[in-house]
C-alpha cells in the first residue's frame, strides 16, 4: 500500500520542455510473512494418541532410552550440536510413537506416495525461498500443478 506524503511542482526548473517538474515524497508498505521461510521445516505430529494409555507408555519409554543413549555420548560438543542431538531424539521418537497421519484421518486417500508429493512441493519453496529468480517460481508453479493434478485424481480413483 502507498500513501502520498508530499507532492510538490517547481514551475521554475529548466527541463527543456513545457511540463512542470512533480516531486513527490511516498511510503511504500510491504506485508512480509517473516514466519513463512520457518513453516516449511515443521512437522506436526497426531498428539490425540497420547490420550490413549498404551501410546503415551510407549512414547515415554521410546523418550528415555533415547536420552539415557544421549547421557553416554561427549559432553565436548558445542550447544548447538547437543540441542541438534536432543531436538532429532524427540522428533523420532514422536514419528515413532504418535505418527504423521493427521492427513489420513480426514482423508483416506492420503498415502506415502501423497507424502513424496508434499514434499517434493516443501523442498520447491523453500528452494524458492532461498533463491527467488524466475527459474524457480516456474518450478513451483510446475510442481504445484503436478501435486494439484495428482491429489485430484487420486481422490477421484478413492471416491
Amino acid at each position: 500500500m502507498a500513501v502520498v506524503l508530499d507532492v510538490r511542482s517547481f514551475r521554475g526548473a529548466d527541463c527543456d520542455t513545457d511540463h512542470y517538474l512533480v516531486i513527490t515524497k511516498f511510503r511504500e508498505t510491504l506485508a512480509v510473512g517473516k514466519q513463512a521461510a520457518q513453516r516449511f521445516d515443521r512437522q506436526r505430529f497426531n498428539l490425540r494418541k497420547l490420550n490413549e494409555p498404551e501410546v503415551r507408555e510407549q512414547y515415554q519409554i521410546e523418550i528415555t532410552n533415547r536420552f539415557a543413549a544421549l547421557e553416554n555420548s561427549d559432553y565436548d560438543e558445542d550447544i548447538k550440536r547437543t540441542w541438534e542431538n536432543i531436538k532429532e531424539n524427540i522428533q523420532t521418537s514422536a514419528k515413532e510413537s504418535l505418527g504423521l497421519d493427521e492427513f489420513k484421518q480426514n482423508k483416506p486417500w492420503f498415502n506415502e506416495e501423497c507424502l513424496g508429493f508434499l514434499d517434493q512441493r516443501k523442498r520447491t519453496k523453500i528452494q524458492l525461498v532461498q533463491d527467488p529468480s524466475q527459474s524457480n517460481v516456474d518450478n513451483l508453479s510446475k510442481v504445484r500443478r503436478e501435486v494439484s493434478r495428482h491429489f485430484r485424481n487420486k481422490k477421484k480413483s478413492e471416491s
